[in-house]
């Protein structure tokens, strides 16, 4: 059986950290900034963990990457 290829979209978007946990970008930080308050655009700024429901299917994907 082929091995199993790392998804390449999703290599380039998730960070797995030291104990397991993945990493992302949050949505609407890219544009439209100015009407966005100050600590709204700050919050954004910082990356956030996969949540649970979505975790397992993400590992399957990038089950290669190290």
């Amino acid at each position: 059986m082929p091995k199993q290829k790392t998804h390449s979209g999703l290599k380039k978007r998730i960070k797995i950290t030291a104990t397991g946990k993945l990493m992302r970008h949050q949505a609407y930080s890219n544009h439209l900034a100015a009407s966005k308050t100050t600590k709204q655009n700050r919050q954004l700024s910082a990356e956030t963990t996969v949540h649970a429901t979505d975790a397992k299917r993400i590992k399957r994907l990038i089950a290669n990457m190290k």
